[in-house]
């Protein structure tokens, strides 16, 4: 078995705001992360169970409750803790977002792992990336993995995530969108966050020529384009 074929990776929309939720292992070692589970975390941990892999860690993008869990709008979303329940596990959270990991989703310091741009770990014999990418929010990290990235809600197909949340900062968007993530290979895959798109995925490549946001050549005419200005 070759490694593109030894790679387990499946995308699932969940949730009433159209969230993703993403399963990626070892289809030979039949181990494999979670990428922000939250709404039915019995659902994603029977699928895994189903399909035969053991959830060995819990990856979060970001800390907003749709995408780890907690209190959103008067409503109470399930999250990595609910998950914790059930699988014996970590949490990666970048380590800027640790603390508001803990009091949106109710964890421990102890359910933690902080992680920071450029660190590493394997998936059996994968290696998977930390890739930090503020400006949705100050901690946001994507996750790159045999040519595969796992945007969260920095990149969407043809869009990008907010930045006028408290803790975005849109010039800091612009920089992760142009500088980190642009500097990727055209080929890789990208799998963003939510389903806002009839495309349940793109690569950067055709992000670099059809997203706006990854085209304006200066921070100012996208800080225009977003309502900031600098001046």
């Amino acid at each position: 078995m070759n490694s593109e074929n030894r790679l387990y990776l499946r995308q699932a929309q969940i949730g009433p705001m159209a969230n993703y939720v993403y399963l990626i292992g070892d289809a030979t070692a039949r181990k494999a992360v979670v990428v922000d589970p939250a709404w039915d975390t019995n659902a994603i941990c029977d699928f895994a169970e189903r399909e035969g892999y053991e959830i060995e860690k819990i990856l979060i993008t970001h800390y907003h409750p749709d995408h780890l869990g907690g209190r959103m709008m008067g409503h109470s979303v399930e999250g990595a803790a609910e998950m914790l329940r059930r699988v014996k596990a970590k949490v990666y959270v970048n380590k800027l977002e640790a603390e508001g990991a803990r009091k949106v989703a109710g964890l421990s310091d102890s359910d933690l792992v902080k992680v920071d741009a450029g660190d590493k770990f394997k998936i059996g014999d994968f290696d998977l990336t930390f890739i930090h990418t503020p400006g949705h929010t100050p901690g946001s990290q994507c996750f790159l993995v045999e040519g595969n990235l796992i945007s969260g809600d920095t990149l969407f197909v043809n869009s990008c995530g907010r930045v006028d949340l408290p803790g975005s900062d849109p010039e800091a968007m612009y920089h992760s969108l142009n500088t980190t993530l642009k500097s990727l290979d055209d080929s890789t895959v990208v799998y963003p966050g939510h389903a806002y798109s009839s495309e349940a995925s793109t690569t950067i490549g055709d992000q670099k020529r059809h997203n706006m946001y990854m085209r304006f050549p200066t921070l100012d005419e996208f800080l225009d384009a977003m309502g900031y200005s600098r001046h």
